[in-house]
Formats: structure tokens, sequence, C-alpha cells
């Protein structure tokens, strides 16, 4: 059987030193920022990840890096007294949430006024 070529453009494949600079920016930017780096389309990003399984490594490992560094940062702040920081991670990484107020019933009041105290000549 003979080989026809079916035109359109070559696939897309990324060089090493490509993959390399790809999981620095990974820690920045999406996938479809990415494709806009490289100057391809996102469904083409994503089909070069399931033909070369190492470019979808070098995004993951930047990705996590990245959520390393700011992990590290936010446990910093926490510890030095940001209790914003704090608060945020013990709710994301403790399970910690706000307890709602249960709601109370307030008794009825009953106003009355006398209409002779109304009335009455200022002293």
């Amino acid at each position: 059987m003979i080989d026809v070529d079916k035109g359109g453009r070559p696939p897309f494949v990324f060089e090493q030193d490509q993959i390399a600079s790809l999981e620095q920016l990974a820690s920045y930017l999406t996938k479809g920022q990415l494709a806009d780096y490289y100057g391809i389309s996102e469904n083409t990003f994503r089909a070069v990840e399931e033909r070369q399984p190492e470019v979808f490594e070098a995004y993951k490992k930047g990705r996590a890096k990245q959520t390393v560094r700011m992990a590290q940062n936010l446990v910093s702040m926490a510890m030095a007294g940001n209790v914003t920081a704090a608060i945020f991670y013990l709710k994301t990484q403790s399970g910690w949430k706000e307890q709602e107020a249960e709601p109370q019933e307030i008794p009825q009041i009953n106003i009355v006024v006398d209409s002779r105290a109304a009335n009455a000549p200022a002293e």
C-alpha cells in the first residue's frame, strides 16, 4: 500500500530545551497561555502532551514546584503572625470551618403607650 501525504501542517514537537522552559513557565501560565506562548492552539498543546508524555510530566512538575513554593510562603506568613494566612491554611489544609450561629427565637415585645403620658405637660 502506498503511503499518501494527507497534507496539512506537520505535527508540533517540543524539543528538549523547550520542554525545560515549559517546566519553568508552567508554574505561572495555564495550558492555554503556554499554547499562546509557543504559537499553537490549546488543542494542539494537548495533542502534543499525548504524543510526548515528557511534555505532560514537565507541565505537572512545574505546577507542583510552584505549589510547594506558595505553600511554604503561606506557612512562613502564618508562623510570622499573619492571622489571615493562618486561618486560610487551617481552613484549606486542616478542615477548619466557621461555625454558623444557631438561629434563636426572639420573644415578641408588646409596647403599650398610655395616652395620658403622651399628652402630659412637660415639667
